[in-house]
């Protein structure tokens, strides 16, 4: 079962939260994320990307670059621009795009349920990526971004977050340049406080849908700080990592799409026509088509998109080939246009769906891309299926909007 706390957040004050608040620190490369904070000088951005206060001449990694973070941090906290909760208490942080509104509750996990598998995941960590936020949180002993968790309906939690929406006033809110309104209330009744513990603790388990290297990171901290505190009791923060979950009825993933800068020697004719062995075509066009329903993918070839929808025979219930990003590798971009390994291949590129058909259109049209490929979204029904199987999906499987931001709700850990 999922043990959950509730913690006391440093966190901005209400005045300056809208300019603090910024997209996750992995969103951007290094000279977006200075041209970011050009823009958006108070960005929490500048703390979480620190190697933005030097110049070229100093590296990404460097020694001083963490330094730097966790001076800053240090600096904001003193200078009152942050304060920190009385007590530990929970937060609904409610994000709302296109008038979709998802709520989830900002609390604490413990690092053991990521060990024994309570928390579950779906891909695979890299040891480098990896490296920089466990200095970054090392350094700092604060972890700044939350991990994007979902678990499977519970009344209780949702009943408390719709009484909550409904009498409580938000300490934030605001509306960011992408359009994405952000509202944060604190849940601070001890009653409610326990319900939400106690709901928490009858899941079984909870599911990383975003943020599975900053929950690494997470976790090899605390393993670090427990080796340097061998009297620690359990109970301190360390053993605990930033979360928001989400119920899964508040999720909706997007698709995840691809596009290929070359057919492999192919003409479009005979690209199609081998697409035909493994797919049925439904429909064409020269205005964007989306696919309909799982089984189903879109192509953009030659100026003209086209609907396909995939062959029984070559479908699979296993919860990983059975995926339709799993079927258009191995049936498709594999043994068509010579794609063996997405995540090395340099003709391959990826495009989350918030960017639409247009921008897969775009893609082949400014930067001589051959082919697209829209995908129908995989479920949450699907990840759940995945992770529970204690398996891997596919890389780029799954894009979730809108994105949590950094900078709201810090968790400061022993040093």
């Amino acid at each position: 079962m999922a043990t959950v706390k509730p913690f006391k957040a440093v966190r901005p004050t209400s005045e300056l939260a809208s300019q603090i608040a910024a997209l996750p620190y992995d969103v951007y490369n290094r000279k977006e994320a200075c041209m970011e904070i050009k823009n958006h000088p108070r960005s929490f951005l500048r703390i979480d990307r620190p190697e933005t206060n030097f110049g070229e001449d100093v590296g990404t990694y460097d020694d001083v670059v963490y330094k730097k973070a966790d001076e800053l941090l240090r600096a904001e906290i003193e200078s009152g621009d942050f304060i920190t909760e009385e007590k530990p208490c929970y937060y609904l942080y409610e994000l709302t795009m296109k008038g979709r509104v998802q709520s989830g509750i900002v609390g604490c996990v413990l690092v053991d349920d990521y060990e024994n598998g309570v928390v579950k995941r779906h891909e695979n960590t890299r040891a480098e990526k990896e490296q920089d936020r466990i200095r970054h949180i090392d350094e700092t002993s604060a972890q700044t971004g939350p991990i994007f968790l979902a678990h499977r309906h519970n009344y209780t939690i949702s009943g408390i977050i719709e009484a909550t929406r409904e009498n409580a006033k938000p300490v934030y809110d605001f509306t960011a340049d992408d359009g994405i309104r952000h509202r944060v209330f604190v849940i601070d009744d001890e009653r409610d406080i326990d319900n939400i513990t106690f709901a928490f603790g009858n899941i079984p388990e909870v599911y990383i849908a975003d943020g599975h290297h900053r929950a690494a990171s997470a976790v090899k901290v605390s393993q670090m700080r427990r080796a340097s505190h061998p009297r620690n009791t359990g109970k301190e923060e360390f053993n605990y990592f930033l979360s928001v979950l989400f119920d899964e009825n508040e999720l909706e993933i997007m698709d995840y799409n691809r596009v290929v800068k070359d057919l492999n020697w192919l003409t479009p004719a005979k690209v199609l026509a081998a697409i035909e062995k493994k797919a049925d075509l439904i429909k064409e066009g020269f205005y964007g088509i989306s696919p309909e329903k799982k089984g189903q993918f879109s192509m953009y070839l030659d100026d003209k998109w086209y609907l396909f929808e995939f062959h029984e025979d070559i479908r699979s219930d296993d919860p990983v080939k059975g995926m339709d990003v799993s079927i258009l590798q191995d049936e498709i971009l594999e043994p068509i246009f010579n794609i063996k390994d997405p995540t090395r291949d340099i003709r391959i590129d990826f495009v989350g769906g918030i960017r639409g058909l247009e921008g897969l259109e775009s893609k082949c049209e400014r930067e001589n891309m051959k082919v697209a490929f829209a995908m129908y979204p995989t479920s949450m029904e699907e990840l759940f299926a995945v992770a529970d199987a204690g398996l891997l999906m596919p890389p780029k499987s799954t894009w979730f909007e809108p994105k949590l931001r950094s900078g709201l709700f810090i968790h400061p850990i022993e040093r």
